[in-house]
């Protein structure tokens, strides 16, 4: 199974309205990252901006439909057309979440949760292996946002994951943010799931922003909305998991209300920043 590494520095969540920017000139980053399912079709522009990209920077491809929790099997053509991708632009990380998003021949445009139990842990190693058999290559697991928990969970999710990186192989992708939207949702410690957290499998770390809203009791709750400046919460959080880890591949995403690029850019300049004062950003 082949292991590849990202630059220890910061990358971003590429989209077409920055390519002439980020080409322009010196940028704070060192890598991009693309959701897979959007240069699945054979040709035409994304893959000529895209393997443009792939000459001047390192590349993660993110996936968002493999359904990697779905009780159904995996969808062997999905599957297939990620291997034709990931055989075309050779990217250091592939990674995919923690959910699931398929019923039948139905795909749900969400992310859906979890129930943390043997059976579903047994499941989604099943399908790990079976992704990573495929692919040849090592899968990087997302940790979700989740805004609701489920009774019949018999397994706190840090051990879930880490028992899942054990089974399979896999490393981990750490979303920060993650892990601060359902702290504040569930009405937990963020800082104690990042210590219980396997941190030694973490190969990236993604981060980004929230949507702050109430529920129906007048009570805070967060959506992983992706479209707003990375919260003061969150930068405390991701420095407390670099003085730990030491320097991490760390990748800024913003996929709703993007902004220009100097925005995006200012925020992955203070990642950088962060990096910056615990090693040097060599590669991993």
């Amino acid at each position: 199974m082949r292991h590849t590494s990202l630059p220890r520095a910061p990358g971003v969540g590429f989209k077409p309205q920055h390519y002439e920017r980020i080409l322009a000139g010196p940028q704070p980053i060192e890598f991009v990252e693309v959701h897979a399912e959007n240069y699945m079709g054979a040709g035409g522009p994304p893959h000529a901006i895209l393997r443009h990209l792939r000459e001047h920077f390192a590349l993660s491809i993110h996936g968002v439909g493999l359904s990697i929790g779905s009780a159904a099997a995996l969808d062997r053509d999905h599957l297939a057309r990620l291997k034709t991708l990931c055989a075309r632009y050779e990217p250091q990380n592939f990674s995919e979440h923690l959910a699931w998003s398929s019923h039948g021949k139905t795909y749900l445009n969400d992310l859906l949760p979890l129930p943390y139990t043997q059976e579903t842990l047994d499941r989604v190693v099943a399908h790990i292996d079976e992704v990573q058999d495929t692919l040849r290559r090592e899968m990087l697991l997302e940790n979700p946002s989740t805004y609701l928990q489920f009774a019949e969970s018999t397994i706190p999710e840090t051990e879930f994951l880490a028992e899942i990186a054990r089974r399979t192989g896999c490393g981990l992708l750490l979303d920060v943010n993650n892990v601060f939207v359902q702290a504040v949702n569930h009405g937990t410690s963020p800082e104690a799931y990042l210590d219980a957290f396997p941190l030694s499998r973490v190969k990236e770390i993604h981060l980004g922003g929230h949507d702050a809203q109430e529920d129906e009791t007048g009570a805070p709750l967060l959506i992983d909305a992706h479209g707003a400046p990375v919260a003061d919460p969150v930068w405390a959080l991701y420095e407390r998991v670099i003085a730990r880890t030491g320097t991490l591949p760390t990748l800024i995403e913003w996929d709703n209300d993007v902004p220009d690029w100097p925005v995006l850019a200012a925020q992955a300049h203070a990642a950088g920043a962060i990096l910056a004062r615990y090693g040097k950003r060599e590669a991993a």
